[in-house]
């Protein structure tokens, strides 16, 4: 009797939650690389193996050359903040704290690892131009003003 009582109420809370009830999912930030080979749906459901088998082959095993690195994650999910600046593993704008958030699991690849991509994926980030790498200084230069 107590589990049906308990069923029933969380039914009733899915059902008058707002996010239930209008549909309302995560706006999830389109990456700025090359689409997965496998497909989207199977990195959203696969992505936590992924990466830690990668993890222990280069923890563990010393392999540097793995398919799925943090950093290429990063560099093609990274996400513009207002200013064009790529924004951090801190906003909730995050490409990974997006779903992150939305499901509540907590992230602590950025304790240790950055958020941001390197210098040289960060002018990816930039609009087309001429000289990407001429406006991708200025832009540096302009942030740490």
């Amino acid at each position: 009797m107590k589990q049906l009582l308990v069923s029933v109420l969380i039914m009733a809370a899915l059902l008058v939650s707002p996010s239930y009830a209008e549909g309302v999912l995560p706006d999830i930030p389109k990456a700025i690389g090359e689409p997965h080979p496998e497909g989207n749906e199977y990195w959203r459901v696969n992505h936590p193996d992924l990466l830690r088998h990668d993890r222990d082959q280069t923890v563990i095993d010393g392999i540097r050359d793995v398919d799925a690195s943090l950093a290429g994650c990063v560099s093609c999910h990274a996400v513009k903040g207002p200013d064009a600046a790529p924004l951090t593993a801190e906003s909730d704008q995050y490409f990974c704290r997006v779903c992150h958030d939305y499901v509540a699991v907590q992230i602590d690849c950025f304790q240790c690892h950055t958020s941001v991509p390197d210098v040289a994926d960060q002018a990816r980030l930039l609009p087309y131009s001429e000289n990407p790498m001429a406006d991708l200084q200025a832009y540096l230069e302009g942030v740490s003003q």
